[in-house]
């Protein structure tokens, strides 16, 4: 998907400080997708973006949401993260 005009997907309970980590997480996953990002920057980005979103079944949503209107998955970003030896991840659409 090359339309780059969509919205992450955000809970308006959520304090700006909390907006910033969910959005941050989300850019990681565009950056993964993009030409890459930092295995490490990920896994501690997607800790502080879990401390957030605690559930599963919120971050299942959140995560097809965002897959839904972006083309980036969540979930394999993690997958990748978890599973590699990598110093950097990449994925492609």
């Amino acid at each position: 998907m090359d339309n780059q005009n969509y919205s992450y997907p955000i809970n308006d309970d959520w304090t700006t400080e909390e907006l910033i980590t969910v959005t941050n997480m989300f850019g990681l996953v565009e950056d993964v997708y993009e030409g890459g990002a930092n295995r490490e920057a990920v896994l501690t980005q997607y800790r502080k973006f879990k401390d957030i979103v605690q559930s599963k079944s919120e971050e299942k949503q959140l995560g097809r949401q965002f897959a839904h209107d972006s083309g980036y998955v969540l979930y394999e970003v993690i997958k990748l993260a978890n599973s590699s030896d990598r110093k950097t991840i990449r994925l492609e659409r």
